[in-house]
Parts: structure tokens; C-alpha cells; sequence
């Protein structure tokens, strides 16, 4: 995991339920190791606690750019942990972490039952204190609430400073809806932000989903919003949120911070001096420097020091990102010696070409739902047009999307069509994971199976996007909702676009981890109904043609007054009434259509359609002969 460079203090909306814990922050962003160490940050999920530690760490890789920062959440640690301890060699994982100077963990809460961990972080915190390096923690609960933790890691957790984070209140909100309005150069009539800031929210990405959902409505329905009309437009999200009654910000704490201003000191050195402090920078990061060494022996400097430092530095960033490719498919190629030498980049760049050869991708959108099959009416436009502005820019407006509806209204094919957008959107550069949420499951289950989870993970994570249909099936699944929880940040993380789909909105799926319901709805939520009178009449019309029928205005126009709850029904329908005058070999007619619909009501003109087709089956009180395309298949259906 990375320090994300678009978290920043200056991007962090700090309001009385933060303050404390943005003034540790910020104390320890200026002088590391020299106080509040370890600072210890918990709250909820989605109040703002990995953004302050990626704030943090981006201020000290800015003003102190020699001092190593190492962002990795607690999974991520136990995981490389037990590669470690699989390779039977677990001296560089030590050595990795012992060279760093700022080291930030996220999710500490999942140390509980991870009792080799505990041991090796208390390793790790111990050496790193006694040689004033920074530790931040951020976790959902204190501490003292983090279940089956060693007494010693727990007093050395607790020996720094330990700060909470509340929800935000009515000012902190408003702040936060107008910075995220100005962001995206959003403007709304009077009153329509202070009355979405008038809803309590549990966390910020709950606010921003409903700041998402307005967005939506304004921009792709072509219409301003009204402030009477917020609540309406929420629907379930505004639902149990009541008015704060809250006093109105004196301003305080705009003013409540010192800056404190820390002097360093510049050095001019010889060429030699800077290249001895290069080849041991980058030796203990653990890269080769023989290029640099060879300098050494010159006995005149390069034409341009900084010129060779600044190609020797992109070198190595071209091997990072490479290495992080590779981890994701293949851990055990990621060791290979080349991954760590800048002289060797081609033969790194061969290895994650053979990484995700030997990857299988996971499934993709079927090509037979498209954007243009796809029938749009008041009951979807919504989702079809965040569909449709997702895929001209993937992963930066509505991320992640969730549509939800009644089983069979169109949920799947809008899904694959999205699948397929993005497919040509991306230029076939990546694959674009469109998979049933069921298959997800079971993929999983079987990888715990075989005992090849880390290249399951890779599978999902090393993807262009994701796309999980019928996503209410991980609820209740405890370890498929881990596993999506770190794949979705991942994704998120690099600016890959999630989609998901379900028959219930985030808050309406029991047994869904909170962490995860937050996450769905930081982006947009998007309804689907079952279709509209104007659907209905198209799709008629669409299937009766399909079918070889050419329907009448009449008919599509009794047809469309018929309710259906969804497209499927609306197919049987088609399907019945033609197969059924196929049989009866009668032409498919309003009558005949109402003698099928509504057979209590047209006696007269079900007879007149026995009349008309007695000539071609015999009908009477004892029996029924039905005859077949085929002239060998006759039945005969005793009727006493």
C-alpha cells in the first residue's frame, strides 16, 4: 500500500470531532520520533483516519525526502510475514522494516488472534523507538478493545499518544460538502447544501455518497435541485437522519493550530560524499548501486551528479512499480534477484510479461449485452447515464457505482454493457473483471481449497476493473467479505472503476460488514424499477419482432397497460403467447392475446379462436389432440 499523494492536510476538513487527532498529526508530521510516539488514532471506518496518516506521510517524504516511509495496512504486514516464514527466511522482511523512519499502519484491529505478528511488530517498534524512529497506528477501536493482544505490545501501543475521531458535526459537514462542490466544480441553487449538511451522518463517505447522489441527479437528469426536493431525491439515505440541532461554528477552530516551524539545515558536499551517501541510502533500501560504485572509482566526477542521481532514482521507481506488479500475480517471482537492481530492468519487465501469462484473468462482460440493446426509459436512465459517464471516465466520478432493483429489470445486462464500455474505453490495455458475486464466493472457496489464495487475490487486484453482480450474496460471508474488502481498496487505490449490483441497497443487506456498506455507498447508489408503460411497449415490441410477429399498435398498447415487475416477465409473456398460437396454429391476434391474457374474461373470444381453428385439432369434451411442427409428434391428453 501507498502513500496516496492526494491526501494532504491541506485537503482535510478539521472540525471539533478531529481536532485533537489533527494536531497529533500534524506535531508528528513536523518533527518525527520527537513526539507523540507512537500516536495511536482511532474511529469508525470512512471518518478520515488512513487520510491523515497518508497526510502525514506525504509531508515528511516532502520536507525530509532521505527519511523512508512505509504506509501498509495490518493484512498486508501479516501477509508478507508469512511469505517470509514460508521462504524459511525472514531476515530481509526484518531488515525491510527496520530501515524505515516514519512506519504507518492501518487496521490495527486485526492483530486479534495473530499472536506471531504480535511478536514480530513488538520486535520491530522496540528497535524502531530506541533508534527515534515515528510509529502511527490507526485502528476502529481503542487499544485496550483490540481483543487477544500481548500485554506488551498493548503497553507499547498505549505509550504514546492515543487520539479519537467522532463524526462530523453540521459545520465540519457543511465544510466538507462545499470543499467537495468546489472540487468538482459543482454548484447548487440556495439551500440544497445546507440541507443535505443538516443530515446526520454516520461517516464521511456516507456524506459524500449523498453529495454523489444530488451530483447524479443535477448533472445527468438536466435538472437543477431544489432544496425542498433533497430529501425526496436521498430517498433511503435521507431516511433516519435527523435534523442536527446544533449551534452554528464560532470559527475557533480555523485557528486552533500552531504551525511549527522546524530549521534544516543545508549542506554543500564534495561528489564523492554525495555518492558514498547514495550507495548507502540505496543499499539499505535494498537495491544494487554497482552503477554508482563504478563512478567512485573515476577519479574526476560525471559531467552532472544530480543529472546521474535524478536517472538512478527513476530507475528505481521503474523497478518498484514493477515489483508491485509482480506481487500481485506471482510472490515467489517477485524475490527474483533482478527485481532489485536498476541495471536490470528489461529482464524485471520479462518477468511481469511471464506474471500475467501465468495468470488467468478473471471472467469478463459477455459481448451479448450491449449498451445499444439496452432499452432506456424513466424506470433506469439514472443508472444508465452514471453507466454511460463511468465509461468515458473510468475510475474518477462515480466510484464505485452501485445500482440496485427487483430481480429482473435489467441489472445484468446494464452490468456487461458497462463491462464492455470499459473493455473499449481502457483499449484492451488490462482485464476487466465482470464476475456474479456467487462465483466470487466460490472461486474463493475453492482457492482456500487448493491452497493458492495469494494468486486468487492477484487475479482480482492486478485487474483494470471490477464489476460484481448480485453482490447481496457475500453478506454473512465473513472471509469473501475480507478478502473483497482489500481488493476494493486496492482497486480504489490505483483508480480502477468498482461496480457492483444487488436487489438491495447497501443499508437494506443484512449481514453486510460495516466497513464494506461504507464503502459502497462513498460513491453513487443508484435505483433500478421495474418497467415503466413505455418499457414495457418497446420491449413488446422488440420480442414480438424477434419472435417472428409482427405486433399491432392495438396489441403493444394492451400489452403495455399490463403491470410487470420485470424485463424476464415481459419475455415469458412474448414467449407464451407465441409458442401457444404455434401450437394452436392461429395467428397471434388482440383477441387471441386477450383469450391467453384473460381467459375469465373473453369467453366469446376463445371460442371464436376454437372456431377458427378446428380444422387443424379436434376438440371436444373427452379429449384434447395437439399437433407439432414435427408430423411425428402427436399427443393425445385424456380429459375424463
Amino acid at each position: 500500500m501507498h502513500v496516496d499523494a492526494k491526501l494532504r492536510f491541506d485537503n482535510f476538513v478539521v472540525g471539533s470531532a478531529n481536532r485533537l487527532a489533527v494536531a497529533a498529526a500534524r506535531a508528528v508530521a513536523d518533527a518525527p520520533g520527537a513526539v507523540y510516539n507512537p500516536l495511536f488514532m482511532y474511529s469508525a471506518s470512512g471518518l478520515g483516519k488512513t487520510h491523515l496518516m497518508s497526510a502525514i506521510g506525504n509531508q515528511v517524504a516532502q520536507r525530509q525526502p532521505g527519511l523512508t516511509v512505509a504506509l501498509v495496512t495490518l493484512d498486508d504486514f501479516v501477509e508478507e510475514l508469512h511469505d517470509a516464514v514460508a521462504d524459511g527466511d525472514t531476515e530481509p522482511f526484518k531488515q525491510r522494516y527496520l530501515q524505515v523512519g516514519l512506519l504507518l499502519i492501518d487496521d490495527m484491529q486485526f492483530l486479534t488472534g495473530h499472536r506471531e505478528t504480535q511478536t514480530e511488530l513488538l520486535r520491530i517498534f522496540n528497535a524502531l523507538q530506541a533508534d527515534g524512529r515515528q510509529i502511527v497506528m490507526s485502528s476502529d477501536r481503542p487499544p485496550s478493545d483490540i481483543a487477544d493482544v500481548d500485554e506488551r505490545l498493548l503497553t507499547r501501543l498505549s505509550g504514546g499518544l492515543i487520539v479519537d475521531m467522532g463524526t462530523p458535526d453540521y459545520e465540519t459537514r457543511m465544510a466538507i460538502l462545499n470543499a467537495k462542490c468546489e472540487e468538482r466544480g459543482v454548484r447548487f441553487r440556495a439551500g440544497v447544501i445546507e440541507e443535505l449538511g443538516q443530515l446526520e451522518f454516520a461517516n464521511v463517505r456516507e456524506l459524500q455518497g449523498a453529495l454523489n447522489r444530488l451530483i447524479a441527479y443535477q448533472t445527468l437528469g438536466g435538472q437543477s435541485v431544489e432544496a425542498d426536493a433533497v430529501r425526496g431525491i436521498l430517498g433511503d439515505l435521507a431516511e433516519q437522519r435527523p435534523r442536527s440541532d446544533v449551534l452554528r461554528a464560532s470559527g475557533e477552530f480555523q485557528n486552533f493550530l500552531t504551525e511549527i516551524t522546524v530549521a534544516v539545515s543545508q549542506h554543500v558536499e564534495q561528489w564523492r560524499t554525495r555518492l558514498n551517501e547514495a550507495i548507502a541510502y540505496w543499499s539499505g533500501e535494498g537495491y544494487r548501486t554497482a552503477a554508482l560504485e563504478r563512478m567512485l572509482r573515476d577519479d574526476s566526477p560525471p559531467a552532472s551528479l544530480e543529472t546521474v542521481l535524478r536517472e538512478f532514482e527513476a530507475r528505481v521507481a521503474r523497478l518498484r512499480d514493477l515489483e508491485r506488479q509482480i506481487l500481485r500475480l506471482d510472490a515467489v517471482l517477485a524475490g527474483h534477484d533482478a527485481v532489485h537492481d536498476p541495471e536490470r530492468i528489461a529482464e524485471v519487465e520479462a518477468l511481469l510479461e511471464r506474471a500475467l501469462r501465468a495468470s488467468a484473468p478473471p471472467p469478463g462482460p459477455s459481448a451479448a449485452f450491449t449498451r445499444a440493446g439496452f432499452e432506456v426509459s424513466s424506470s433506469n436512465q439514472l443508472a444508465v447515464r452514471a453507466a454511460d459517464d463511468i465509461v468515458s471516465v473510468p475510475g474518477t466520478r462515480y466510484n464505485p457505482l452501485f445500482v440496485h432493483g427487483p430481480s429482473g429489470v435489467g441489472k445484468t445486462h446494464l452490468l456487461n454493457a458497462i463491462g464492455n464500455g470499459l473493455v473499449t474505453a481502457l483499449g484492451g490495455v488490462g482485464n476487466v473483471a465482470c464476475v456474479p458475486a456467487q462465483l466470487f464466493v466460490d472461486e474463493l472457496i475453492a482457492a482456500l481449497q487448493e491452497g493458492t489464495v495469494d494468486r486468487w487475490r492477484s487475479r482480482y487486484r492486478a485487474a483494470a476493473a471490477l464489476l460484481l453482480d448480485d453482490v447481496q450474496f457475500v453478506a454473512g460471508k465473513e472471509r469473501t467479505q475480507e478478502e473483497l474488502f482489500h481488493v476494493f481498496n486496492a482497486l480504489y487505490a490505483d483508480g480502477k472503476q468498482i461496480v457492483f449490483a444487488s436487489d438491495r441497497p447497501p443499508r437494506e443487506l443484512t449481514g453486510l460488514e460495516e466497513r464494506l456498506r461504507s464503502r459502497f455507498e462513498g460513491g453513487l447508489v443508484v435505483q433500478m424499477q421495474s418497467p415503466d408503460r413505455s418499457l414495457r411497449e418497446r420491449l413488446y415490441a422488440k420480442y414480438f419482432t424477434d419472435l417472428g410477429v409482427q405486433p399491432t399498435p392495438q396489441m403493444l398498447d394492451y400489452l403495455s397497460q399490463r403491470p410487470a415487475a420485470s424485463v424476464r416477465e415481459l419475455i415469458g409473456t412474448a414467449n407464451r403467447i407465441v409458442a401457444s398460437a404455434e401450437v394452436k396454429s392461429v395467428p397471434v391476434t388482440l383477441g387471441f392475446i386477450r383469450a391467453e391474457l384473460d381467459p375469465d374474461e373473453t369467453g366469446p373470444v376463445r371460442a371464436a379462436v376454437a372456431e377458427t381453428a378446428k380444422d387443424v385439432f379436434f376438440l371436444d369434451h373427452e379429449k384434447v389432440v395437439w399437433e407439432w411442427p414435427d408430423p411425428s409428434a402427436r399427443l393425445i391428453e385424456e380429459l375424463r
